[in-house]
């Protein structure tokens, strides 16, 4: 008896005995059709041991709404059933995966009708990578729901007065929208459900892509991305290729060893690119040799990096960034100011609906001229150089050091002087000295990670007195919660979804707070 290792669910193991293979089509009576994202095809199998109890299946079952998060939603009895890859409509037959007293969270084995509202997804990746979730979904209806769930979570966590959401701005693009991708290179790829072929192993395991959702070891392979424009994807692929072609060896990420592993692409609306090659350990001759044939073959790069990353994880901003060729940063333009960018600095990801983004925050701003305007969480001084001109003074604070240097640079670059930066924790830095130091804000701006703001930056907001905050956020569940300990003080006026992120259910929400 031959034995396979063979995973089923994304959170199960069973071990079966292999007995054949047959085609979809030829599926007789005793063979088991394992669906979506995992095999495409028929097998027989004597169940050897299993990890865990059989979870149910339900059948027929249609899907009557969108969830947080993204996920499909439908009712079973008196549960609610999350699914994936799924649009209201769909009548699906859906395996559970988890299962909890109140909910159960699942995936589509079959799908019985598909949705009138249906749209084919325009990725060959999709439903696999995990990054553009909703592309079976009209672009219209994933506005609908990103409104629907800004409104639902200010007033579901929140608990508070509110007036009106106003229209959803929609973004400008939904393809090649992004200015910035990060890919990781593995020596153990996903094999796609077209590639398998349980007989016979795949030969190729290298792979340059995304992380497969909630699997921290699994990269697939992306041919194309429709999510950053060119020349982003003929870059990747061309490192692929050099690397094949010269025996580089791509990163193993449970073992830890390799000499490829990340790739980050920058681009800006003024045509620059930023390249930053990540490699594990330092080994000069082939390091050289890859950006050399970068910097040869893409002279459209502006500015080539590289890091030598020795740590456990991927992140780079413990690391030190070392130019091979170019400049060390990328500029952006927007509204007649230069915004310089580096490996480091965050930067709104769509370039062009930040735009849309922060000319609502500076309307909602209402400045005049004499304000003293704080801007918390400044990132590269983006929103602080953009209301600066008609502000008295802007006082800006961000935890990364890297980033208020650009900060600063930001202002010297577009002749502004009514700008001060600071570095450090938010819950750290705002305090009542710093606030008589550098004077008693009139308008409050913060745009916080999705973690929102610090339990101790709100209270030292509320004690701020601020005529007005204007609340940026990528969450709204947790600008809610915020809002509601806000609320001691201050009263919701306006709220503003702005769409940044098309065919995922993520969505940018401006609120306009006014002292009571």
């Amino acid at each position: 008896m031959m034995v396979f290792f063979l995973s089923l669910l994304p959170d199960r193991m069973v071990y079966v005995s292999y007995t054949s293979i047959l085609s979809q089509k030829n599926n007789n009576q005793g063979f088991t059709t394992i669906k979506p994202g995992y095999f495409n095809a028929c097998i027989k199998i004597n169940i050897v041991g299993r990890s865990r109890k059989r979870k149910p299946l339900f059948e027929q079952v249609e899907i009557i709404d969108v969830a947080a998060e993204g996920k499909a939603l439908a009712k079973i009895e008196d549960k609610i059933l999350f699914v994936q890859n799924a649009v209201p409509g769909d009548i699906v037959d859906v395996q559970v995966n988890k299962k909890r007293k109140s909910f159960y969270e699942g995936y589509v084995t079959q799908y019985h009708k598909l949705s009138d509202i249906r749209v084919e997804p325009f990725c060959s990746h999709f439903g696999t990578c995990g990054g553009c979730k909703w592309q079976a979904l009209p672009y219209t209806e994933q506005l609908k729901y990103k409104q629907r769930e800004v409104a639902n979570n200010l007033q579901r966590i929140g608990k508070i007065d509110l007036p009106e959401v106003m229209p959803i701005i929609a973004s400008q693009k939904d393809r090649y929208y992004r200015n910035k991708l990060e890919y990781t290179f593995s020596n153990k790829r996903w094999v796609e459900e077209h590639e398998m072929d349980i007989a016979q192993e795949s030969t190729e395991r290298y792979g340059l892509g995304f992380h497969i959702p909630r699997m921290f070891d699994k990269v697939i392979d992306i041919k194309k991305c429709y999510l950053q424009d060119e020349p982003s994807n003929s870059i990747r692929l061309a490192i692929k290729k050099y690397a094949l072609d010269n025996e580089l060896t791509f990163f193993d990420i449970r073992n830890q060893e390799g000499f490829l592993r990340t790739l980050i692409i920058r681009t800006s609306t003024t045509g620059e690119v930023m390249v930053i090659v990540v490699f594990y350990h330092e080994d000069s001759q082939k390091r050289e040799g890859l950006l050399n044939h970068l910097k040869e073959t893409f002279p459209q790069i502006t500015s080539l990096l590289y890091v030598i990353n020795e740590k456990a994880n991927d992140t780079i901003g413990d690391q030190e960034v070392l130019c091979y060729s170019g400049r060390e940063y990328i500029e952006e333009k927007m509204e007649g100011l230069r915004f310089r960018i580096g490996p480091k600095s965050f930067y709104q990801t769509n370039s062009e609906q930040a735009y849309e983004l922060y000319k609502v925050t500076r309307d909602f701003a209402g400045l005049t001229g004499n304000e003293v305007v704080y801007d918390l969480y400044t990132g590269t001084g983006t929103i602080a150089n953009f209301v600066a001109s008609k502000a008295k003074k802007v006082v800006g604070i961000e935890y990364v050091p890297e980033a208020i240097e650009d900060a600063v640079i930001n202002s010297n670059n577009n002749q502004i002087d009514n700008t001060i930066f600071y570095a450090g924790d938010m819950k750290d830095v705002l305090n009542p000295i710093f606030i008589e130091e550098n004077g008693a804000p009139d308008v409050i701006i913060a745009d916080p990670p999705r973690a929102g703001m610090h339990e101790d930056v709100v209270h030292t907001i509320l004690k701020t007195n601020a005529p007005r905050i204007v609340y940026v956020s990528c969450n709204s569940a947790t600008q809610a919660r915020d809002l509601q300990i806000l609320d001691q003080k201050y009263k919701v006026l306006k709220i503003q979804p702005v769409d940044m992120f098309p065919h995922t259910h993520h969505v940018e929400n401006v609120v306009l707070l006014e002292l009571k």
